[in-house]
């Protein structure tokens, strides 16, 4: 039985994770993510659905358009096996409970949020606000299974409010930054929030400075935190209770 919903998992991330290079490449673009049907973005040919099978079409198509034959981006397998493995670790981490749906909806967000800011440096409201609806709704359904609800409003308010006052004061970061760590506040709740926001700041800081020191960027190029929030975000998942309980140990 184990096994079964182990199989479905990842065979559900693979999927959502096909879903998820179509939001990525549609939104900023203000298509929409249902019509027109998958196609070649170069020839325009809409895609069959024997050629829309996750990783495996790929393989078989030899990362090119069965149509024209132009070259389809390594991502588009990447962002598949990316997404089902981590919600494979999801169900590894959580078991079948209400916190493995709820961090699955959380991780399908950070997804499309995380890599449309990498691409275009924007975050767009459409999904930040679909995310804040969720995680607003994983509260008021865990009020009705006594999961508590100030600790993860807290979450919400004291993340996006803290990068709201950098914002205020530095200018140094955008707004969307805010909605992201409200967001992931209202998922994670306030302890592991805090997980969260020190990971972005330890990891932008640590890619910022790499990147610069290859001059890949410099000191005035714009670099979007939504990746970093992203990433910290997702290791506060498996990794952010035992953090919270080795630093209250030291105590």
């Amino acid at each position: 039985m184990n096994i079964l919903i182990e199989v479905y998992i990842i065979i559900l991330g693979l999927l959502l994770g096909s879903f998820f290079n179509v939001c990525i490449f549609r939104i900023p673009r203000g298509e929409s993510i249902a019509f027109p049907p998958s196609h070649c973005t170069s020839c325009n040919n809409k895609i069959k659905g024997y050629d829309l099978i996750p990783v495996i079409s790929y393989i078989l198509l030899k990362g090119k358009c069965r149509y024209c034959g132009e070259k389809i981006s390594l991502r588009y397998p990447a962002v598949e096996i990316v997404t089902a493995v981590l919600f494979y670790l999801v169900y590894l981490n959580y078991g079948l409970t209400f916190f493995t749906i709820k961090f699955i909806v959380l991780v399908s967000l950070l997804m499309v949020i995380g890599m449309i800011d990498f691409d275009t440096t924007d975050v767009y409201f459409s999904t930040t606000i679909t995310g804040i609806v969720c995680g607003i709704g994983f509260i008021i359904a865990g009020y009705f299974m006594n999961l508590g609800v100030i600790e993860f409003i807290l979450g919400g308010v004291a993340a996006g409010g803290f990068i709201a006052v950098i914002i205020l004061i530095t200018r140094g970061m955008g707004w969307g930054d805010a909605e992201i760590c409200f967001m992931c506040g209202l998922f994670l709740g306030l302890k592991l929030s805090i997980v969260m926001l020190f990971l972005s700041f330890i990891i932008g800081g640590i890619i910022g400075i790499a990147l610069i020191a290859l001059k890949i960027k410099n000191r005035k190029d714009y670099i979007p935190f939504g990746p970093f929030i992203a990433i910290s975000s997702l290791l506060t998942l498996f990794f952010g209770q035992h953090i919270v309980n080795y630093y209250i140990s030291m105590f």
